[in-house]
């Protein structure tokens, strides 16, 4: 069916008020969906009843980190609907955005996989799980004879659920002695982690989304979220339509729908908005509108690593070059706009920033964190309601599944990195394996694996001594289209013994040794936990369709076949709902005495709830924590010790990840660092990003009949003054080129961004309109998270045949057709 964008806007509080009342929208030729983004009276189309289920059952939307709260309809054991959660505490009053309302609807698209796939002769051939899963053993049993242990790999993904993402983990760091397994939330929050243990000391905020019903001003940087977040999104937007005087704030290169809602915008040009932040400092310091009792008692001036101690004179010395007019020349922005942002954030009374990729995805995304904690705590924005420094999450279980259990290659659970000695005996003790068993070389001191843009530059064929690792496992992600620079990276992904988990056919699929058919959230169930920090149940609904397995069943093979069923006990369990429950108990004992603390949220309680339960949660009885490191309302404080913790008995406020319990203050430059430059043959500055119809990939997205015809293919978006001297008028095709690779794109003019910077979706999965085969995989030297936010390109108008094609993704007659580079 037809959908047009404009249409989707008109319908979008419709279709959001249905999905809560648990109804669905229909008309004759085109079916309303939702965009939550335009506030005025919309029209309607027909209301109509849904289909009467049999049941619903309780979860958590598959989309973003938002966390939105559903229950999914079932009749005759067939999924049917999806309603909002009317109690939830995140999608507030149960709205749903497109995408989640339609989710379901994937679980039955004839591409989905039910059969596993093994290469034979270079095409992939129908094959057993016995067949599938005993190739596996072989060749892993093989290469860890030949080449160590560091030898395969695991790549995991923030889609994974909790239970999965910490079975995984157990099996490579505490089975097999090798950190060499990173995950996909590595090229999208990675900075952002880093920038939360460099600064704070502790991974994740130290508030939640009521804070955003509380602040007096949001700033919202690095973030399209009424795309991305439609849903948080609309939140906002509902909150500044109620309370007119708030100030929001927001900090892009392209002026979107989110700054439709802006008293504010302001301008930068790619990769340089940190000068924005410092000049914002030094805006409020000048006015002396600091907080100066906060900044005594809780800031640590730093340089460089955080070691070198210096002084709020020293930070004021080095910050007083950002002037409002040098800041304008470097980044765009107009020197008022910086004036007046620094004003609202430090004398609103309760400020609160919110931020995604367009922050973490670049060279210097962990001192961009950096900068946003500084005007934070210089300002005292930190431990009253409305108060918070929030990273965004990008993928439903980024944070609970993946940073939380420590499954990246330098973390352990609980987010604590490998290399603490303490922590690393504790999991160690917990897991019943020997002293110094928890690094790839069983050494006294830790060797992290190789983080994700290293790892699969590490991946290589069998016979390729100077590539170390020659198998990895890939579960729930799309490598061959998510990472940078991909001529790079596909030969590797191909040349190596590549296991893909998925439901679909994906790009990566179509380079993978075997590929083993997984079951859906809904017909699994798990624990996810969203960007709050709030941890919430997925129940079984339905049953996976004959052949596919879900990935916790998956794993619990491997072990078992590698002869590590007794080091995961559930492995021997046969109901799943049963192992994902075990699988939970070991990792909330694992972590109860860390300070991310889940040992309350039992299963049992876990399928009580209807609104989750967000950490620390230290027992059953204890009701979760809104506001980390303030003494009354965090549980850490009640008893440290039992944490490992020291932290004075007069101190209300204490961030206790740091040893003195205060906070860093980074003196960090502005210069873009390792990010590509302009040239005079490549002039422009490329982005890259997200729209609301489309979701990562397009894997699932693609697959909904409404989404997939809302937006269906990449275009270039390119000022007006750009578009007039290269002599382009709207649709024309162009030839998008970087040092690294091209895309052939349809042109979309706009006035709504800096002249010199173009913006290209990542979601489509034609091989010619890939933007990451243009991306740079220039990484954070921190974090080892790509720069996909500044590429340097060259736009050409192409004469001749070239159009957009149809719609495109990846079927299963196309598998064993891989040529997309």
């Amino acid at each position: 069916m037809d959908i047009s964008r404009r249409n989707l806007i008109k319908t979008s509080l419709a279709a959001s008020a249905a999905a809560a009342a648990g109804i669905t929208l229909g008309c004759k030729k085109k079916e309303a969906v939702q965009e939550p983004v335009k506030q005025a009276p919309v029209e309607t189309n027909k209301i109509v009843s849904t289909q009467e289920v049999d049941k619903w059952v309780k979860g958590v939307c598959r989309m973003c980190g938002t966390g939105c709260s559903i229950y999914v309809g079932v009749k005759n054991g067939k999924m049917v609907a999806i309603k909002g959660n009317v109690d939830s505490k995140t999608n507030t009053k149960g709205f749903l955005c497109i995408k989640g309302m339609n989710i379901w609807k994937v679980a039955y698209h004839p591409d989905r996989l039910t059969t596993p796939l093994i290469r034979k002769n270079g095409k992939l051939e129908p094959a057993s799980w016995e067949e599938a899963l005993s190739l596996i053993e072989t060749k892993f049993k093989e290469f860890h004879k030949k080449y160590g242990y560091d030898s395969v790999a695991y790549y995991g993904s923030g889609q994974c659920t909790t239970e999965e993402s910490y079975t995984f983990n157990k099996i490579w760091k505490g089975g097999f002695g090798s950190n060499m397994m990173d995950g996909n939330p590595r090229l999208c929050m990675a900075s952002a982690v880093a920038g939360y243990l460099s600064s704070l000391g502790s991974d994740e905020p130290a508030g939640a989304y009521e804070d955003i019903e509380n602040a007096k001003c949001i700033f919202l940087t690095g973030s399209n979220t009424s795309e991305a977040h439609p849903i948080l999104f609309r939140r906002i937007a509902r909150y500044k339509k109620e309370n007119p005087n708030v100030k929001i704030i927001v900090c892009e290169p392209r002026k979107t729908q989110t700054s439709n809602i802006a008293d504010l915008w302001m301008p930068s040009l790619p990769g340089t908005d940190l000068a924005i932040f410092n000049g914002m400092a030094r805006e409020i310091i000048k006015n002396n509108w600091q907080d100066n009792e906060f900044i005594s008692k809780h800031a640590r001036f730093t340089q460089g690593d955080g070691s070198n101690v210096s002084s709020f004179d020293e930070y004021i010395k080095f910050i007083d070059k950002y002037t409002p007019e040098y800041v304008e020349k470097v980044t765009g922005c107009p020197a008022a706009s910086i004036k007046q942002a620094a004003e609202w954030f430090a004398k609103s009374g309760a400020t609160m920033s919110l931020w995604c990729m367009g922050l973490n995805q670049r060279s210097n995304g962990v001192w961009a964190n950096n900068l946003i904690h500084n005007l934070h705590v210089i300002t005292g924005n930190f431990g009253k309601p409305g108060s918070d420094s929030f990273s965004l999450t990008g993928q439903p279980n980024a944070c609970g599944g993946v940073r939380e259990t420590g499954s990246l290659s330098h973390l352990l659970p609980g987010c604590k990195p490998v290399v603490i000695e303490p922590w690393r005996k504790h999991v160690e003790s917990y897991w019943k394996v020997a002293e110094h068993s928890i690094n790839p070389a069983k050494a006294i001191n830790p060797k992290p694996g190789f983080p994700a843009v290293k790892l699969f530059s590490s991946l290589g064929g069998e016979n390729e001594n100077d590539k170390p690792v020659k198998g990895i496992v890939i579960s729930t992600t799309n490598p061959a289209q998510t990472l940078p620079n991909l001529n790079k990276f596909i030969p590797n992904i191909k040349n190596a013994f590549t296991v893909v988990i998925d439901i679909f056919p994906t790009r990566t699929a179509q380079l993978a040794s075997v590929v083993l058919p997984a079951a859906f959230l809904y017909e699994k169930g798990g624990v996810y936990g969203c960007s709050e920090r709030r941890s919430f149940l997925t129940e079984k609904a339905v049953e996976a369709p004959d052949g596919t397995k879900p990935d916790l069943w998956i794993a619990c093979q491997i072990a078992k076949r590698m002869g590590l069923e007794k080091f995961i006990a559930w492995s021997n369990e046969e109901d799943i709902v049963k192992m994902a429950e075990m699988a939970w108990n070991d990792y909330t004992g694992c972590t109860a005495n860390s300070e991310k603390t889940l040992a309350g949220a039992t299963y049992k309680r876990l399928k009580e709830s209807t609104t989750g339960v967000q950490w620390p949660c230290p027992s059953e009885d204890h009701p979760g924590t809104y506001k980390r490191y303030v003494r009354g309302m965090d549980p850490i404080f009640d008893d440290p010790k039992k944490y490992g913790l020291n932290i004075p008995a007069d101190a209300d406020m204490y961030f206790y990840g740091r040893p003195d319990g205060k906070i860093n203050v980074f003196m960090r430059d502005a210069e873009p660092k390792d990010s590509e430059k302009i040239s005079k043959e490549y002039p422009f500055l490329m982005t890259t990003g997200r729209v609301i119809e489309q979701w990562h990939t397009g894997t699932m997205t693609m697959r909904i009949p409404e989404t997939a015809s809302a937006h269906p293919n990449s275009y270039i978006e390119i000022h007006v003054q750009d578009a007039k001297k290269l002599g382009l008028s709207q649709g024309d095709m162009v030839r998008v080129e970087s040092i690294r690779g091209m895309n052939i794109l349809p042109v979309k003019i706009v006035n709504m961004t800096l002249e010199g910077v173009c913006f290209v979706p990542m979601h489509d999965q034609k091989g010619n309109r890939m933007v990451n085969f243009i991306c740079s995989d220039v990484v954070d030297a921190t974090s080892g998270e790509p720069d996909y936010k500044v590429s340097a390109v060259k736009i050409v108008k192409i004469s001749g045949p070239e159009k957009v094609d149809d719609r495109y993704v990846v079927t299963k007659e196309e598998l064993d057709n891989p040529t997309f580079s």
